[in-house]
Formats: C-alpha cells, structure tokens, sequence
C-alpha cells in the first residue's frame, strides 16, 4: 500500500473539497501550506468551461489563498492540448460562451461561431449562453460528419437555486438527436491528470487526485493511473463506491483528516 506522506502533487477538486459555497474548510491553507513546505505542488482542477480562472482566484481570496493561474488546470486546457496535439489547424465551431471562445483564440486554435465552410470540428462547453441556433448548427454538423469534441460530461451545474444543465446534459440531447456521441475530456477521462503530470513534471507515483465525487474526480485518477482520495465532504456518499464501482486508494472525512493523517497538528 503507498503511502500518502509520499506524495508530492496534489491535485485537488474544489467545490465539495476545500470549500462549499463561501465557506472554506477547516485546514485547507494548513494543508497547501504542508504541500510546499514539503517541496510539493498542488493543483486546482475543474471540469467548467463557461469561464477562465479569474473567478476562482477571486473567490479564493476572498478566502484568504492566493492563487495565481497558473495554481489551476481546467478542461479547457486540456481540450486546447487535444487539439494542439491530435487536430492542428483543424476549424472549430465552438457552442460555448465567450470566455470559452476567447481563451481558445488565445492559445491560437481556429474557431467559428457560424455555420461556414470548412469546419472540422464541433467543439461544446458548459454554455450558460446557449440558444437554439447553437444547437441547430450542432446537429448540421454532426449530420454532415463533423469530429464532436466536448469538454466535460457532467450532467447538472449547481448553482445557488439548484442545478442547471450542464455539458453533458447538452451533449445528451444532440445525441438523442443525430445518433453521435461526443469524445469527452475533462473528468473523469484522464487527460487533465496527464497533462498536470507534464506540466509539472511529477511521475504517476508521486501524484494523488483529491475529490468528492467518485464518478469524476476518483474515476479521473483511476483512469490515469494515480491514487485517490475520496472525501465525504462534498456530494459523494460511500455507497457511491459500489454504485460506480470505483475505488479510491484511500478515504477520508474530510481534507483536516488528510492534513491530520500527513503529519499536520492536531485537528
């Protein structure tokens, strides 16, 4: 059995995780402070792709971490290294907000928002500006055979009031419309742990993938071959363990039990 106190990446989902909401939990700045004071790293990771970083590091200082962007991994990244890698200089239409647009014009991937000539791929976020017209031309698409790359399968968003569609419910829906199905990237596929592995230039055995949903942050890490930590803080229950059938390398209450367990003070 590996030994958490051997692990020098961290990479850890947020809502359900460190916080709920606006409230931050118990050992969370002690915790990443044990990370680089041990010569580690850690990661955020999220599945959205309605918007950049900028508000993550907002909300996290307002509760009392710094953060910089490059402390955050997205599945947009990683469905920019998808396309950088496996489809350069493909067109893509992308359904999906203009913080998704902008930050794959940044990164120099080509990108429509209309129905034109030579488009190679259809390309679908987490769009809170979604309209008819956007799912219209989706399924032109897929119709005519156009590559379907989609950044994230969750199937709900929360929000204050509940849940809204997120992604995956989207995709769902085309789906049940044109027969095809997307390939998806962020998690609980592995690509967002393969690129953190290269980003940073840790190995497999030195990274942990800390999260509250077996599905998505557990099954990511399973997927990539590293260890987990599943924490009851968030969404998850242990029955989830037998639901999914997934298993996590090691489970804890919450991260003050993981900060307590890697050698921190008395919590």
């Amino acid at each position: 059995m590996p030994e958490l106190k051997e692990k020098r990446l961290f990479l850890l989902d947020m809502d359900g995780t460190i916080y709920l909401d606006e409230r931050l939990f118990p050992c969370v700045r002690e915790f990443l402070q044990y990370v680089k004071g041990c010569g580690g790293r850690y990661l955020f990771l999220t599945n959205n792709s309605s918007r950049g970083v900028e508000g993550y590091i907002e909300k996290l200082g307002r509760m009392g971490i710094a953060a910089a962007p490059e402390d955050f991994l997205t599945s947009v990244d990683a469905t920019i290294r998808c396309l950088q890698t496996e489809y350069p200089g493909k067109k893509c239409y992308v359904a999906g907000t203009a913080s998704f647009k902008q930050q794959l014009a940044a990164a120099g991937i080509p990108i429509t928002d209309k129905l034109e000539d030579g488009i190679d791929i259809l390309l679908s976020g987490f769009d809170r500006e979604l309209t008819f017209q956007k799912l219209e031309d989706s399924c032109i698409l897929l119709n005519r055979g156009a590559a379907w790359i989609a950044t994230n399968p969750d199937w709900v968003c929360p929000t204050w009031y509940g849940s809204v569609p997120d992604c995956g419910s989207v995709c769902r829906m085309l789906t049940t419309a044109t027969g095809r199905e997307p390939r998806f990237i962020g998690k609980p596929k592995p690509e967002m742990v393969r690129l953190a592995l290269e980003k940073t230039g840790f190995g497999p055995e030195q990274a942990v993938v800390i999260g509250d949903r077996i599905y998505t942050d557990v099954a990511c890490g399973v997927n990539a071959g590293v260890d987990t930590v599943f924490v009851l803080s968030g969404e998850g229950v242990m029955a989830d363990i037998a639901k999914f059938d997934v298993h996590p390398t090691w489970i804890y209450k919450d991260i003050a039990a993981v900060y307590r367990d890697l050698g921190g003070e008395n919590v």
